[in-house]
């Protein structure tokens, strides 16, 4: 039992010791904390962002559906984003008249109108940094009856903005 009883003892010598060196440290951090001054300078810059770039359709980006004249169709954009971080597109708008492709220069009345999207874009879409994505906004572009013939068949390029946040 003698044993067990000196083991208490040191134990508890070595408990207030710990106690008494903690309790020294800590009163050294206080005085260091409210005995210290000083004074410094610094700096911060905001990087510019790069522009997000919109393209036209390139080689098996293909809208789900076509426009016919009363009717709507899918708009289809590949965006860029050459960011460092990862963008949101908060809104696309309309930014021109419609034309359509190289092959149908005969098409000079389109019919074609880009409808917008509302603000913020819903679903939300992010793109990743340095990468870009494909949007496609349902419904997005109509044709209207003063469509030309020579319009049949014809790719339509929609200039557009888009507004996107960091």
């Amino acid at each position: 039992m003698g044993w067990i009883r000196a083991s208490r003892d040191r134990s508890v010598k070595v408990t207030v010791l710990t106690g008494v060196l903690s309790l020294a440290i800590g009163a050294g951090t206080a005085y260091a904390y409210w005995a210290t001054d000083g004074s410094g300078g610094g700096s911060a810059g905001v990087g510019d962002m790069q522009t997000v770039t919109v393209e036209a359709l390139v080689s098996g980006d293909t809208p789900a559906s076509t426009l016919i004249p009363g009717g709507t169709a899918d708009v289809v954009l590949r965006v860029n984003n050459p960011n460092p971080y990862s963008v949101q597109v908060y809104s696309v708008t309309n930014n021109g008249a419609a034309t359509a492709d190289d092959a149908h220069n005969s098409c000079t009345t389109t019919g074609v109108t880009f409808t917008g999207t509302a603000s913020p874009l819903s679903p939300t879409v992010s793109i990743a940094a340095n990468s870009s994505t494909l949007i496609t906004l349902p419904g997005a572009a109509s044709m209207d009856a003063t469509s030309q013939s020579a319009c049949q068949g014809a790719t339509f390029h929609l200039p557009v903005t888009l507004a996107v946040r960091k």
